[in-house]
């Protein structure tokens, strides 16, 4: 009698007896409580309340016990992957379980015949093996393995820095990883510092029976988060027996095996390796006698085993320093250069993914993303001529049908794509190459987009990307060049036309963009004078806004300028500059013919362009003087100043545009 004892086993509802009736809502309370707790069926006769823990009376009436695990459910989160599926508790508070590796990762398809992804020797004489995370039984797999290679000593070492937990599934014990809702496919990393990370998983094992606890001894994981199809699936926790961490997969294993050893060394998955890493490292070996310079050379040398999650990244480097270990305790003759060779000519799709992507994504300063899906989409005040970011198929389709519909009404539109690099939606998103390589081989971007989609739909492997958060690791299932949107939507809205006119990112514009958008205005005015056009780039800011004032001026050349009011005064220091008074255009205002007057009709075009965006936003003129301003330190004034530069020649090419177009119409 009067023993406090934590129960387990499986759950149990409880009728209270009268002790209890007098308790009130607090025996409700506690009655709830008891049934999220493990208790035998067969124990529980009746419930004390007190102020301290309930009291269970077995059935006997020989025992009494308190239970003092309580579950803090309130302090628990629970979240959604999305509307489709269904509410759970959330692991660390946000996370969700997902299957650690999947089928595709294995390149070497070693799984069935040794028991992890990717398991290999490095080629010549040293017993140095690679791997990625297998499963408890796979474990045992690999030392079976390594048994019938006659390696007698093994020193494993588990590079992961992440959480990695193991669930009970027929017989074995499957690794699954906590992992954003945006970020799925991607391993928590650079987590806090003071926490290991197996104090990190002794947490989340504790969360998951909890959890556990709360919904009739079951929990969600997802181990298809491409399609989703039959998740998220149920696992059964009844104690934490059925959770391991990954200590226990890796040393109950190797407790039979006395000179078998397991170490933890995380590495980071980005980046170098602290230094304390590296002198963990040399501690393992200190450990080792059999790895020191004073051996016995006689016995053969412990094998060297290496994992990360696929067995690539961070295993390389593992085996690399493996190498050099063994390179330095042998003498050998062979260039330690030749080792690491071997080890990098491993499947070399696996390390060229690496650099494949990174997407754009346009900062949204207009805030109109949300409505029209597509970032800084904007219109010039009383003019059919609009301007935003690159959009997604989606977001294209919203914009057509903007432009299309009662109020609006545009019959034919002119859609200017500026940018000059490849761009291409996988996925429903936009992405450009890293690294595209030889641009001058190839006749056009739309060749070259082309040609990268062949690519990217021929690899059906995972493709390292950059997004606004993070890297992430994607598998892109659709790919398309923007050509083909636009050709799509041409299917739907048949007075859709569409030209590329590149221009080049933080670079005044080329003459010859100046000629090819006045050319394609002019053929499109010609066929249908009241004819929409639309400008975009990568961002919908510098370019995107360079061609739209270009346009305005075109139009007001074409359909006659509105009246240039006198100057306003501008009570603000320095005012001559923000209203781009700067030497070398006042220079040029002094050599065209009739400067003044052209210099006030390219202000008022910016203004118009630009009385949407503040000029902490974008402008023009205003923004010459803003960048240079800017200027703190040596490596940003080279910068800034060139910048500011660039923002000069592409307001005083304004000018020269407007002379040209008036000449033009002149007949000169």
């Amino acid at each position: 009698m009067g023993t406090s004892a934590s129960a387990t086993s499986q759950a149990a509802p409880f009728a209270p007896t009268h002790q209890a009736d007098h308790q009130g809502n607090g025996m409700a309370e506690h009655r709830r409580f008891l049934q999220s707790v493990n208790i035998r069926n067969s124990k529980a006769k009746s419930i004390i309340t007190n102020k301290v823990a309930p009291v269970v009376i077995t059935k006997n009436c020989r025992e009494e016990f308190q239970i003092h695990d309580k579950i803090q459910s309130a302090n628990y989160s629970m979240g959604r992957i999305s509307d489709l599926l269904p509410e759970h508790y959330l692991v660390l508070g946000e996370f969700f379980m997902v299957q650690d590796v999947y089928n595709r990762a294995d390149v070497l398809n070693t799984t069935k015949s040794h028991g992890s992804p990717n398991f290999r020797k490095v080629k010549g004489n040293y017993p140095l093996f690679g791997m990625g995370q297998p499963s408890l039984s796979g474990f045992k797999q690999v030392l079976q393995r390594l048994q019938i290679d006659g390696c007698e000593e093994v020193i494993f070492i588990c590079l992961r820095e992440e959480p990695v937990v193991f669930f009970r599934s027929d017989g074995d014990f499957i690794p699954y990883t906590p992992r954003g809702r945006e970020n799925l496919h991607e391993n928590l990393h650079d987590l806090d510092r003071e926490l290991s990370a197996e104090q990190i998983e002794l947490s989340i094992r504790k969360e998951l029976c909890d959890f556990a606890k709360l919904s009739e001894n079951m929990f969600y994981v997802y181990n298809d988060i491409e399609h989703f199809k039959d998740e998220p699936q149920q696992v059964q926790i009844l104690s934490e027996e059925d959770i391991h961490v990954t200590e226990e997969v890796y040393k109950r294993p190797l407790f039979s095996q006395p000179l078998h050893r397991y170490y933890r060394l995380p590495l980071p998955m980005e980046g170098a390796p602290l230094e304390e890493t590296f002198d963990a490292f040399v501690n393992i070996l200190r450990e080792t006698p059999n790895l020191s310079l004073m051996r016995d050379s006689s016995r053969p040398l412990p094998a060297l085993l290496f994992s990360c999650q696929v067995g690539v990244g961070r295993t390389n480097l593992g085996l690399i320093l493996g190498a050099l270990v063994f390179h330095r305790l042998q003498g050998a003759s062979k260039n330690p250069r030749y080792l690491l060779n071997c080890q990098y000519n491993f499947n070399y799709c696996l390390l060229s993914q690496r650099r494949v992507s990174s997407e754009f994504l346009a900062t949204d300063l207009l805030s109109t993303a949300k409505e029209m899906k597509v970032a800084n989409f904007r219109r010039v005040s009383k003019m059919a001529l609009y301007g935003m970011a690159q959009p997604n198929s989606e977001a294209l389709a919203v914009v057509m049908s903007y432009l299309t519909d009662q109020r609006r009404g545009h019959s034919t539109i002119l859609w200017l794509n500026l940018q000059e690099e490849l761009v291409l939606e996988a996925n429903g998103q936009m992405f450009t190459p890293r690294e595209p390589g030889s641009l001058a081989i190839w006749p056009s971007p739309q060749e070259m987009e082309l040609a990268l989609k062949q690519d990217v739909l021929r690899c059906e492997k995972w493709l390292e990307v950059i997004t606004e958060q993070d890297k992430q690791m994607r598998m892109f299932k659709t790919c398309h060049t923007i050509e083909e949107l636009f050709v799509h939507q041409k299917s739907i809205h048949p007075g859709l036309s569409y030209q590329r006119i590149p221009m080049s990112d933080c670079c005044a514009p080329k003459e010859e963009v100046f000629d090819h958008l006045l050319e394609a205005m002019k053929s499109s005015l010609a066929e249908n004078p009241k004819c929409a056009f639309i400008f975009n780039c990568h961002n919908g800011k510098d370019r995107t806004t360079a061609a739209m004032v270009i346009a305005t001026l075109t139009l007001w050349h074409i359909n006659g300028f509105p009246e240039c009011e006198e100057d306003e005064i501008v009570s603000v220091p320095d005012a001559k500059y923000t209203k781009g008074e700067f030497e070398v255009v006042m220079q040029v205002v002094r050599v065209l013919p009739d400067g003044h007057r052209v210099k006030r009709e390219v202000d008022v075009a910016l203004d118009v362009v630009s009385e949407t965006m503040t000029p902490m936003h974008y402008h023009l003129r205003e923004i010459i003087i803003s960048t240079y301003r800017q200027v703190n330190c040596d490596v940003k004034y080279w910068c800034n100043s060139f910048r500011s530069q660039i923002y000069i020649i592409s307001y005083i090419y304004c000018y020269y545009e407007t002379v040209v177009i008036k000449a033009q119409k002149s007949g000169i």
